[in-house]
Order: C-alpha cells, then structure tokens, then sequence
C-alpha cells in the first residue's frame, strides 16, 4: 500500500504563560492511501492538534510530515493552501457551514476559492446535490435545514474538490443517532471509493466501525491497532 501520510519525529509544543504544553510528542506514523483510521482517545491527548496537521492547519515545531511523498512542512503558507483545497477535505462536528449561504452555494466554496469555471461548478454542485439527497434543499440556508442535512451540505462541501483524504473531527458529534448513522455510512462510502478516511472521535462505536485505531495520551501514540494487519502494513504497534 502507498504510504499518503508520513510523519517522522513530530513535536507541537505550545506555549502557555510560563509554561510548555507538548501536545505531540516525537511522533511518528505511516497511513496508507485508502485507509480507514480512527483517532481516539481522551480530552487533551492530542488528537485535535494531529488532525489540525494533518490538515495544513497547523504546523510542527520540528519534525518533516510528508503528504503523497511530498515534504509539506517546507511549503509556504499560500502553498499549504493550495494543497489543502486540492487534496483535503475537512467534516467538523459544528458544521462550520456560512449562514447567508444557501445549501448550493456553501457546496460551491471551495470551487469559488479555487477560481474554479462557473459552469464547472454549476455542474458538480448539481450532482452533488442529486447524490446527497439535497435537491430540495439547495436553496435553503443553513438555519432552514435540518442537522442531518446540515452535515450532507458538509461531506458535499469536503468532497466537491475530489480530495484525496478527508479529516472528520467529532462528524456525529451534535447529531442523533439514526442521523449519525446515516452521516457514517456517506463518510464511508467515499473510503469504498479509494478516499482516506481519519475520524477524530470520543464514540467508541465509531471508533471501532474503522479498520485502524490510534489510542493517543498524552500527545504520543500509545496503540496503533487493525482488524486486519496484514492489509494494513502502516499499522504497528509503536515501541
């Protein structure tokens, strides 16, 4: 399996008054294209800060994170940008749709920003509409639709720029149950689809949907598990 993720020797640290947090701490990861990864853990043990660079978010303090074997630490910030429209796709847990925008219209940002052709645009935005089940909603703002809907909006969103990886943190977080469900199931049907999928997530249910989870404390890797190793060759134990 191609490695599309390689972080090698990973620090965060942040700094707070007089004190240092380590939000991560040497770490190092293989994650294969295609794979499905759960990153779990408690409050504080960093799994928001490695989705946050993961994503181009953020940044190490020292460390080298390659992306489809390219070294994005060195990239400036307007190269960072362009790679994270490219190849990322972010799913958060509170939306993070724009209010006076319409269902369609929100589907349609990322492709604004990317100086995408209107016609270009009008078209995948009308068949990401028709996937997600939206048609009747694309004129509706955000506050006119439900919160299952809201997140179809914004998996249509995440995926309108065909990325290669998209970072879910907390997808089902402010949904219930069935809607979850349904919100789960569209995440990974992209990952049948050969997409990345890296869940940040508290839910140990969802966590254990995935075929990889990472356990973090405290800033560091402390399991790397996989329903089936010998598929996923990126999955060791850290020692």
């Amino acid at each position: 399996m191609t490695a599309q993720i390689e972080l090698a020797g990973i620090e965060r640290v942040f700094h707070l008054g007089d004190s240092e947090v380590h939000a991560l701490r040497n770490l190092n990861l293989s994650i294969g294209a295609g794979e499905y990864v759960a990153v779990m853990g408690p409050s504080g043990s960093g799994k928001s800060t490695l989705l946050n660079l993961l994503g181009l978010l953020d940044r190490p303090n020292t460390g080298v994170y390659r992306l489809e074997g390219r070294d994005v630490t060195t990239l400036s910030p307007d190269e960072q940008a362009r790679v994270r429209s490219q190849r990322i796709g972010f799913v958060f847990q509170s939306f993070h749709l724009v209010p006076r925008l319409t269902a369609a219209e929100n589907i349609a940002l990322p492709m604004v920003l990317a100086g995408l052709a209107p016609a270009q645009r009008s078209a995948r935005v009308a068949q990401a509409l028709k996937d997600y089940g939206l048609v009747n909603r694309a004129d509706h703002r955000p506050d006119e639709l439900s919160g299952g809907q809201r997140q179809r909006v914004a998996i249509a969103r995440a995926t309108i720029m065909q990325p290669a990886m998209i970072l879910a943190d907390e997808p089902t977080g402010n949904l219930d149950r069935s809607t979850g469900e349904e919100v789960v199931r569209l995440l990974e049907g992209l990952n049948d689809q050969g997409v990345t999928l890296i869940v940040v997530t508290h839910d140990a249910a969802l966590g254990s949907r995935a075929r990889r989870q990472l356990l973090m404390e405290d800033g560091a890797i402390q399991h790397d598990t996989c329903r089936d190793p010998q598929a996923e060759p990126a999955c060791a134990t850290p020692t």
